[in-house]
């Protein structure tokens, strides 16, 4: 044996051995680590042998979200409560959705609840302040001749429910609820900041004493408390006249849970509240105050929503019936015969008061459910079965003459020459129908007629709402009457139409082309400053300028105006 050799054994030896040492220092670090991470966090767990879904639900929590709200004019501020999760929200739209997957006349029944847990000594200084200026923002309003009431109890059992991820690309969906027991400890949600309504959303075993038009929430009385909030459920907040013709309901929370109503129907879905009062019977009205909010609203629900209607007609439910059943599966309630035959009916949650947006339009950004004004007119030809999602064109191929319907006025804003302006616009390559449009008309009669069209002309007036049962890429064409009303026409009817995907043309009439010249001298502030008596108010605006004078349209002026609907129509 060579000496080198039992050298380079011994070398060999001492390396190992100092290897082993230095694994042997490691592992005893990391059980160190280890020992401390373990004692100084029992609860901790190292390997999680859950699934997936079960993982995703220990890991969500349920939060209380304060939104604090001021009004433009600064003279009001409130604050919006947001407990159960408000879908839609554009900003967190890859939210969580709870479902229990039930089948029953071959209808999708899915739980939604959330279970909320206020740890104490958690809640923050400034939401214990702004909850109570919740409180004492509300019910300083003094309760009118007619009012109303919901009420809503809220349990304690807890509810695990499994959790679905929702794609973020599609707008977030509510379906029918079958709740019917909840365990949210909040009062009733209000939110009084928006301009045009006040609308209040809470949730728990809601009930409906319909004799007092109210909604009543059981509260445990140790962790809230009690509250009172009166809304008149309409779109037109600061109207006097008009809210003045609404049911006030109120809604309030309670703590003592036997006194609050006995229950004599409950209903496994949520309710909306909302009156069909005020301006209704004018079509312009019963679409931008109530069916285009009110599909906003119930949507998310696919038609599991209990309708509970204020100030019934029975002619409006007639006439709106086909819309009313596409939005709700359940026939509606008329909260005063349900009121007058002592009816207390119970729900897993309800909302007060319709989501509305600008006249005729829903914002997609302001919608909770990601809805745009597009979507409502799909509804709408889907609901009437209107056939047809685009105009004629020129040179399709087919022949056919694009069809103009012309809006023939009955009492006001008469077109006195129409017979005129139908031979212009037949000269121009139209064929034309001219239309009254009348209260009693049936919608899916007038909504055929109207989705024939490919273009829509009429005086600025509510028989132009008609414009949402034209194909897209139609062309409406208003005629604004003189006084300086191009602004009130672009709000009512201009913007709605671009929002509709129609091709949208404001035609100005001049002095010479009303009626006005005739009874006022030429040097009048009517023609010389026709916005300064916009000072005096909308009723002196109506009655002078829009129902004060008729229209007799210069052809050869309009005849541009032919021409350019009719071009808005080539073939692209």
């Amino acid at each position: 044996m060579k000496p080198g050799g039992s050298s380079g054994r011994l070398h060999a030896l001492r390396f190992e051995s100092q290897r082993f040492r230095l694994l042997t220092i490691v592992v005893g670090c990391f059980l160190i680590s280890l020992t401390f991470l373990l004692s100084s966090r029992p609860d901790a767990t190292v390997f999680s042998t859950l699934n997936p879904r079960e993982s995703l639900e220990d890991a969500r929590m349920p939060a209380m979200k304060m939104l604090h709200r001021s009004s433009s004019a600064g003279l009001t501020r409130d604050f919006h409560v947001d407990i159960l999760p408000q879908q839609g929200d554009r900003d967190t739209h890859a939210h969580l959705q709870q479902s229990v997957d039930q089948t029953a006349e071959k209808t999708e029944w899915v739980k939604d609840t959330v279970i909320i847990q206020e740890v104490a000594g958690e809640r923050s200084e400034e939401a214990e302040e702004a909850a109570e200026r919740v409180t004492a923002d509300s019910g300083d309003e003094a309760a009118p001749a007619v009012s109303s009431s919901f009420t809503v109890v809220e349990e304690k059992k807890k509810q695990q429910l499994p959790v679905k991820l929702q794609d973020a690309g599609e707008p977030a969906r509510t379906p029918e609820q079958t709740v019917t027991s909840h365990s949210v400890d909040r009062r009733p949600l209000c939110d009084f900041s928006d301009f045009r309504t006040d609308i209040c959303d809470f949730s728990g075993d809601v009930r409906m004493a319909a004799n007092t038009s109210e909604f009543v929430v059981v509260v445990d009385p140790a962790a809230a408390a009690a509250a009172s909030h009166k809304v008149r459920p309409y779109p037109r907040k600061g109207d006097a006249t008009c809210m003045g013709r609404v049911t006030e309901i109120t809604v309030r929370t309670t703590g003592d849970a036997a006194g609050a109503p006995r229950c004599t129907r409950a209903h496994g879905v949520p309710a909306v509240a909302f009156s069909i009062g005020g301006y209704t019977g004018n079509i312009f009205h019963d679409f931008s105050d109530v069916i285009v909010p009110l599909y906003n609203t119930v949507q998310r629900y696919r038609g599991g929503v209990q309708l509970v209607m204020a100030n019934v007609a029975s002619w409006w439910l007639v006439k709106y019936d086909k819309l009313l059943r596409e939005l709700s599966r359940h026939a509606p309630i008329d909260l005063a015969k349900a009121g007058a035959a002592g009816e207390v009916h119970c729900f897993p949650s309800a909302v007060v008061s319709l989501r509305a947006h600008r006249e005729l339009i829903i914002e997609r950004e302001r919608s909770l459910d990601g809805l745009a004004t597009p979507d409502f007119t799909r509804f709408l030809r889907r609901a009437l079965s209107l056939p047809r999602d685009a105009p004629t064109r020129l040179g399709d191929g087919t022949g056919r003459r694009p069809r103009l319907l012309v809006i023939s006025r009955g009492r006001t804003r008469l077109l006195l020459n129409l017979d005129a302006v139908v031979r212009a616009a037949e000269e121009v390559g139209f064929e034309v129908v001219v239309n009254e449009s009348d209260v009693g008309n049936s919608i899916e009669q007038v909504g055929k007629l109207i989705n024939s069209c490919d273009a829509l002309l009429g005086v600025h007036g509510a028989g132009l709402t008609n414009m949402m049962f034209l194909p897209p890429g139609a062309t409406m064409v208003q005629v604004v009457p003189w006084g300086g009303l191009q602004w009130i026409a672009r709000m009512d009817y201009g913007e709605p139409a671009a929002a509709m995907g129609l091709n949208y043309i404001q035609y100005e009439i001049a002095v010479a082309e009303s009626s006005l010249k005739d009874k006022y001298p030429a040097g009048d502030e009517i023609f010389t400053n026709p916005t300064g008596l916009h000072k005096r108010g909308f009723a002196f605006m109506k009655q002078t300028l829009m129902d004060g004078q008729d229209i007799t349209i210069d052809v050869t002026r309009f005849r541009p105006v032919l021409q350019q609907a009719l071009h808005n129509l080539a073939a692209k």
